[in-house]
C-alpha cells in the first residue's frame, strides 16, 4: 500500500479508528503453487500487549487455510472503511473547467502485520470467544462458552482460535490532503449533499484533517 506523506496517519488516529472497526480480511501466504488465502472475519483488537497490541478471532475447523497458516504464521490483517467515490467534477481547481477535475477515491485503511498463533486448548479457546463476544455484545445476553458445559461446550471442537501479535502497522487516510483547502471544503459540501453510503464518514475525516492542518 502506497502511503504519501499527506495520507499518513499518526498512531492516535489509526488507533482511535481501529477501535471502531472490527471487520477485515486476513491474508495468509499460500502453500507453494497456491495463491494467498484471504479470509473475511470479525475480530477484536486489543491495544495491549506489546507496542502494537493483539488481535483475536476464530474460524471454523474445516477452513482450508489452516495448513497454509501453520506453514507460515506471518499474516496481514487488512481493514478498510469510510470509502467513497469522488467525481472529477467535484475536484477541479478554482477557475478550471469542471471536466478537468480528477475522479478519485477516499478511504481509510489500516494494515496490521501479525504473527499468528493457533489456539486449540479448549479453555483458552473459550476465553478467546468470550472476549470476542464481550466486544461485540457488551450488553450481554449470550451464555459464556465453557468446555464441557452447555450450551456451547460441545461446539468448541468445531472451531480454532487465532491470537495475532501485531508487529507492524501501516495506516492510510486518503482524503485529498494534497489538495488546496477550497477544493477539500468544496468536496466536503458535496459529500454532505449527496449523503450516500460512507459519505458522511468520509466528510468527517476530511474536515477533521483540515482542522488539524490549520
Amino acid at each position: 500500500m502506497l502511503i504519501h506523506p499527506w495520507d499518513a496517519a499518526d498512531e492516535t488516529e489509526w488507533r482511535e479508528w481501529l477501535a471502531r472497526h472490527s471487520f477485515g480480511q486476513l491474508a495468509v501466504n499460500g502453500l507453494p503453487g497456491d495463491p494467498p488465502w484471504v479470509q473475511p472475519a470479525h475480530f477484536r483488537y486489543d491495544a495491549e500487549p506489546g507496542p502494537y497490541g493483539r488481535v483475536i478471532t476464530h474460524l471454523a475447523r474445516p477452513n482450508p487455510l489452516w495448513r497454509a497458516l501453520e506453514a507460515d504464521p506471518q499474516v496481514l490483517l487488512s481493514v478498510v472503511d469510510d470509502y467513497v467515490y469522488v467525481p472529477g467534477t467535484w475536484t477541479a481547481s478554482e477557475g478550471a473547467p469542471a471536466e478537468h477535475g480528477t475522479p478519485t477515491s477516499y478511504y481509510a485503511a489500516v494494515q496490521l502485520r501479525c504473527v499468528a498463533r493457533v489456539v486449540d486448548d479448549p479453555a483458552e479457546k473459550a476465553a478467546l470467544l468470550n472476549r470476542q463476544v464481550a466486544h461485540f455484545q457488551p450488553e450481554g445476553g449470550t451464555a459464556p462458552a465453557a468446555p464441557g458445559e452447555a450450551p456451547f461446550g460441545r461446539m468448541l471442537s468445531g472451531i480454532r482460535g487465532l491470537s495475532l501479535e501485531v508487529t507492524e502497522v501501516r495506516a492510510k487516510f486518503k482524503y485529498a490532503g494534497n489538495k488546496p483547502e477550497h477544493v477539500r471544503r468544496g468536496v466536503a459540501e458535496r459529500l454532505a449533499e449527496r449523503a450516500g453510503p460512507g459519505d458522511l464518514a468520509a466528510r468527517a475525516h476530511q474536515l477533521r484533517r483540515l482542522t488539524a492542518d490549520e
